[in-house]
């Protein structure tokens, strides 16, 4: 399955971020630390080119910190000098102020009074670019939501070691060919579920959760064990979380949203959906 979903704001973004990239001393892409493989733009790799890039595993706190910490260790060895990865949370800004500082020293950027040092925070949408800028900035400047395309234009603000970072709009490319990263991307809330419906993205994603987090899984709904499918999983949701029609039939849209929306929140449980190459194969 090909996922065509480009709304028309994207192709200015990326027009915008074209023009401004000349000027950017470094790239800060923001991944989702529960899919870091899928939230990765491979349309941004091409454009940044050879510029540097700091790779910031934002929603760390909602992702399995095991496979965070092989995806850091990843990261810095896949392309040495050029990358440098760390995962952010929001209750720590003095950490990822910190990371980032460090990371513009390593890449031979240093504030020189009138000259600052300049980046731009780009990544796919709802991925947790604004909340970035507002972890580092200490107050809301930035505006949040938990849908997909929030940003709208690029937003500039300054740090207080005299970094400028400007916040672009979330921008995907124009064809996600791997069925698997389109599901995951729908599962985290990067694309919207007018692109792909719930139904699907639960019944897909449940499959892999079930596999590798099913006792996780089991305690949040309280089960006596593991569902032996993720149609068994959505019918036991929806029995316990008043998702039956009239008649006992269960509502299988609303239990893929309790499902997709407890995965989103954190209230599933500490869940990452993709590994590493060099981590043990999980089997997706």
């Amino acid at each position: 399955m090909t996922l065509q979903w480009y709304p028309g704001h994207m192709t200015k973004a990326r027009r915008e971020l074209v023009a401004l990239l000349p000027s950017q001393h470094f790239v800060i892409e923001v991944l989702d630390a529960r899919l870091p493989l899928s939230s990765q733009n491979p349309m941004l790799a091409e454009l940044r080119g050879n510029k540097p890039c700091v790779k910031v595993l934002t929603k760390s706190d909602l992702a399995d910190p095991a496979m965070t910490a092989l995806w850091i260790a990843h990261l810095q060895r896949e392309t040495a000098s050029k990358v440098f990865a760390f995962a952010a949370t929001t209750n720590n800004p003095a950490y990822s102020r910190k990371m980032i500082s460090i990371a513009a020293k390593k890449f031979g950027f240093v504030y020189r009074l009138g000259k600052p040092v300049r980046a731009v925070i780009a990544g796919v949408p709802n991925v947790g670019k604004s909340t970035l800028i507002n972890v580092l900035m200490e107050h809301n400047v930035a505006a949040t939501g938990d849908k997909p395309a929030v940003t709208k234009r690029q937003q500039r603000v300054e740090l207080k070691d005299h970094t400028v970072l400007t916040d672009s709009p979330g921008m995907m490319w124009p064809k996600i060919e791997d069925e698997r990263n389109a599901m995951r991307l729908a599962f985290a809330g990067s694309i919207p579920s007018t692109a792909i419906d719930f139904h699907t993205t639960a019944m897909i994603s449940a499959e892999y959760v079930l596999e590798h987090y099913g006792t996780v899984v089991a305690a949040r709904y309280k089960l006596d064990a593991v569902p032996d499918s993720p149609a068994a999983l959505l019918t036991e949701i929806g029995r316990r979380r008043g998702g039956l029609r009239a008649g006992g039939a269960v509502d299988l849209h609303q239990a893929s949203e309790i499902f997709i929306h407890d995965f989103r929140s954190g209230k599933l449980g500490a869940i990452t959906l993709e590994q590493p190459p060099a981590a043990p194969d999980l089997g997706m």
